[in-house]
């Protein structure tokens, strides 16, 4: 069968997809990424198959719009309130209403059997049900947008969807769903289970892994990963006060994944600690005992999969969710506040709580072992077919 994957425009939002699309072609089914220039990288990095669409959509530049002068993200959007959520979006649904008819005019020639999108893509159901093809939504961690975006959605696509002759916004045929049934919101929709396979770029496994492959470690190791839009927007002394969190932590070492031209910004470091260019996550969590991260899902997943505890910064939108559920759960610690983020003492003492108090690494291994019980996309790939 042929299936065409729908992102929007952020990397990061289609690499939760790639293990699905893998699988796909494995089962022999003809598998293309559509989307704006700034999936194509991403697309080309898991060896897929994709078509450009549009110019490129920015949304760093997008985001920068909004701060001020040396303003962080956590600063600016703080920890969103169902109230301040109405019209969060408004950003995502014209860009679908401007990519939708490119998007429909593909679909119509490329005449797919599935559709495959993200969770902020509402152009697929459109296009699903003008091709009368089957519509897959797939998640990427806890769920705490879609109660908040698709109403929104059914109101700002409402007149789109009436010119193209449908009565309201469709809902997708099915939802995959990633996260740990014990860390997703109790009041998220039902979703069909499928197994998280990180999956965070390609790289070069770098020489000091390869090195220490299988030895022990003298130290407990903690990577450090705040994302690239993190830095890029006014993030770098936040990176900075995290690492030097580090300074007089017993037999503890922070590896940092930071860009090469943020490295001199970030300044002199304590002796435990050492920036890294990025590597792909799942070639480094290997080799740690804990991750300090952003809240972002891939880097979620990713410490869910290496079943490590976590300390958990958040930024933007969900991330403050995600950060809620997995202290909840009690696999990690969670500072939601920008001035607590800001305080070097609130870092160290959340980060000797994190490596120290083992019921978190207990709970992270539980849901790594939740995780395992889960579908593969293999498996998954014949239900798909099914529904086709």
């Amino acid at each position: 069968m042929r299936v065409l994957i729908i992102s929007t425009p952020v990397s990061s939002h289609l690499s939760p997809m790639v293990p699905l699309a893998w699988a796909l072609r494995a089962a022999g089914h003809d598998v293309l990424v559509i989307g704006q220039p700034d999936v194509m990288g991403m697309a080309a990095s898991a060896g897929l198959n994709a078509v450009r669409v549009g110019e490129r959509f920015q949304v760093e530049e997008v985001l920068k719009e909004n701060l001020k002068d040396g303003e962080r993200l956590v600063e600016s959007h703080t920890e969103p309130e169902p109230e301040v959520m109405d019209n969060y979006f408004d950003l995502w649904f014209g860009h679908q209403r401007t990519m939708l008819p490119q998007y429909l005019d593909f679909a119509r020639a490329f005449r797919p059997h599935l559709l495959v999108c993200d969770l902020l893509e509402y152009s697929a159901p459109v296009i699903g049900a003008l091709l009368g093809v089957p519509v897959v939504r797939h998640r990427w961690s806890v769920d705490f947008l879609t109660g908040f975006v698709r109403p929104q959605a059914r109101t700002a696509l409402h007149d789109t969807c009436r010119e193209l002759g449908l009565d309201a916004l469709p809902d997708p045929t099915l939802v995959l769903d990633p996260c740990p049934p014990t860390l997703q919101l109790p009041d998220a929709e039902p979703g069909t289970p499928i197994r998280a396979v990180p999956f965070n770029g390609n790289g070069q496994l770098p020489e000091w892994r390869r090195q220490e492959w299988g030895a022990e470690r003298p130290v407990r190791r903690v990577a450090v990963s705040l994302g690239l839009r993190t830095l890029q927007l006014n993030g770098v002394p936040h990176v900075r006060r995290i690492l030097r969190a580090f300074e007089g932590l017993a037999d503890t070492e922070a590896v940092a994944t930071v860009e090469p031209e943020f490295h001199e910004a970030v300044g002199p470091l304590p002796a435990n600690v050492r920036m890294i260019d990025p590597i792909p996550l799942h070639l480094l969590f290997g080799g740690c005992d804990a991750v300090v991260h952003h809240g972002g899902a891939g880097t979620t997943m990713t410490s869910i999969a290496f079943g490590l505890p976590q300390l958990v910064l958040p930024q933007l939108a969900d991330m403050f969710a995600t950060g809620e559920r997995l202290a909840a759960r009690g696999a990690a610690v969670t500072v939601p506040e920008a001035a607590r983020q800001d305080d070097p003492e609130e870092l160290h003492k959340a980060l000797v709580t994190v490596l120290d108090e083992p019921g978190h690494t207990v709970a992270a291994r539980e849901l790594r072992a939740e995780t395992e019980r889960m579908p593969t996309p293999a498996q998954v790939v014949g239900d798909l077919e099914r529904l086709v």
